[in-house]
């Protein structure tokens, strides 16, 4: 969908461990160009390890950095940009990271290590109306009242510092079975308020759009509906403005065999446009 051209520049907007950028510099010739952006700094460690190739550029920064950080490279234009946006598996795994909830590590959950609100912080110091809002709108988690004033309750008598901690007191909270955790609604509502990821993922769309030439191509991965639904009113949009060409009526998902081999992958959507004029 990116119609990748042998002689193109591209961007990863979401470069992580290099997976999406090896495949883009397969098609590339040796005058094509890749410019890999990530706001984790381990993950561009791994990526430099995995890309070191003169066709690459590899830059820290948010998705509302992405203009700067192109025309640092004095890069004006671009022929495709990916984003795959969400939490990446480097840093799920990494429970030392304060992303999961199966982790013993102080609440964190920042993709950038260098900015200063953590998860520790909201959890411990936000008012129990914010936190309940934070939990609706970035969680849509029916259950968001009853953890906000669980969390407000526990932390009067001992601060909450882990991810197992707060795991518990959104288990015990909502007293509820199934196969998805009790507390994932929660961790990505968290994660989502740290990090600004809808605000960054408006302002990452809109310039991308600038950034792209004539014929250029978008595609976003999402992997939760809030992010989708940004991403698919920000195309609708573009295109009745005459910006944009719609390649994705329907958002495109993996088929069972690739679920099978990735899991993780099961609730992903891929939406594409093309840039006009």
């Amino acid at each position: 969908m990116l119609n990748i051209r042998e002689n193109g520049t591209y961007v990863d907007a979401t470069v992580g461990l290099g997976g999406h950028a090896v495949a883009m510099l397969s098609r590339l010739g040796s005058s094509g160009r890749l410019v890999g952006i990530d706001r984790d700094e381990y993950a561009l460690g791994y990526a430099r390890e995995r890309l070191g190739n003169n066709r690459v550029a590899l830059k820290k920064g948010s998705f509302s950095e992405l203009r700067d950080i192109l025309l640092s490279l004095d890069i004006h234009k671009v022929d495709g940009i990916l984003f795959d946006l969400g939490v990446s598996m480097l840093q799920l795994r990494e429970l030392g990271r304060g992303f999961s909830f199966l982790s013993d590590a102080r609440l964190d959950m920042r993709m950038d290590t260098e900015q200063e609100l953590t998860a520790w912080h909201i959890v411990n110091k936000y008012p129990e109306k914010d936190i309940d809002r934070i939990l609706r709108e970035y969680g849509e988690e029916p259950y968001a009242r009853r953890i906000a004033k669980a969390v407000v309750f526990n932390r009067m008598k001992k601060k909450i510092d882990t991810c197992r901690e707060l795991a518990d007191i959104v288990s015990r909270a909502c007293g509820r079975r199934g196969k998805t955790h009790p507390a994932t609604r929660t961790f990505q509502a968290l994660r989502i308020e740290v990090n600004r990821e809808m605000e960054e993922l408006k302002k990452g769309l809109a310039s991308a759009v600038n950034m792209l030439t004539s014929g250029g191509r978008l595609c976003v991965i999402s992997y939760h509906s809030l992010e989708d639904r940004i991403v698919k009113n920000f195309i609708r949009e573009g295109a009745m403005e005459g910006v944009l060409t719609i390649l994705t009526k329907k958002p495109l998902t993996p088929a069972y065999e690739g679920i099978r081999k990735n899991p993780s992958s099961r609730s992903a959507k891929l939406r594409g446009a093309e840039k006009l004029g």
